[in-house]
């Protein structure tokens, strides 16, 4: 894998991921965290805090970086992380919703592994 290509894919995960942390929520004290470990390549968005008296946290979006594809591990968002990774440019063969099973990933339109 080129590793220009892989630093591009890293920052196009970080700043997606950066820009759904970034809006907050206007019902319930809880905030919006994003975990970089770029030494593993994992990304994760996850929400924390309280709705009422109920606790929150949780992972809305875990992302991995395996052998040069991104993997969708998790995805709680609307329209889906996908769509945001592909108007960033990044290709659907290089996209892999891992949070599908194995024999329906040649259904998504996007890679299998």
């Amino acid at each position: 894998m080129d590793y220009t290509k892989l630093d591009d894919y890293r920052q196009v995960i970080e700043t997606i991921l950066g820009e759904y942390a970034s809006l907050s929520y206007s019902y319930a004290d809880i905030q919006s965290e994003v975990v970089f470990d770029r030494n593993r390549d994992r990304y994760l968005w996850m929400d924390i805090g309280w709705d009422g008296d109920r606790r929150i946290h949780g992972c809305l979006v875990h992302i991995d970086l395996i052998d040069g594809k991104i993997w969708i591990q998790r995805d709680g968002t609307e329209e889906g992380i996908a769509a945001d990774l592909e108007r960033a440019g990044i290709p659907k063969e290089h996209i892999v919703l891992g949070f599908r099973p194995p024999e329906l990933r040649p259904y998504t339109g996007y890679a299998v592994a």
